[in-house]
């Protein structure tokens, strides 16, 4: 397991005590493990990389056409955010792997409870 796979695992100070009773190695302060967390690793979730916002009326929306551009809210090297589940969990950059574009997570966001 890398270190992002490790920053993303919850803290058991962070799980419901509901479900921190369904997880008793991690309930009771034993180390946490990947196979802590095996049963949740097959639960489908939604990452979106958001590089920017604007705002348009819906006839300068179906105006666009190929070639068009957008200007955006932020700024060339400006950090994009990464959300999962539509909730803010880190900031990151922008790579290019092979021809595909990726995300590089330089910082996690915690959030208070």
């Amino acid at each position: 397991m890398d270190e992002t796979t490790q920053a993303l695992l919850p803290d058991i100070a962070d799980v419901p005590a509901d479900m921190a009773a369904d997880m008793p190695s991690m309930a009771h302060g034993a180390a946490k493990t990947a196979a802590d967390l095996e049963h949740v690793f097959d639960v489908p979730v939604t990452v979106s990389a958001v590089l920017g916002r604007t705002r348009l009326e819906i006839a300068s929306l179906v105006a666009l056409g190929p070639g068009a551009i957008l200007e955006l809210d932020r700024r060339v090297g400006e950090p994009i955010d990464v959300f999962v589940n539509n909730r803010l969990v880190a900031r990151g950059e922008v790579v290019l792997i092979d021809e595909k574009l990726g995300v590089t997570m330089t910082e996690i966001v915690k959030h208070d409870r």
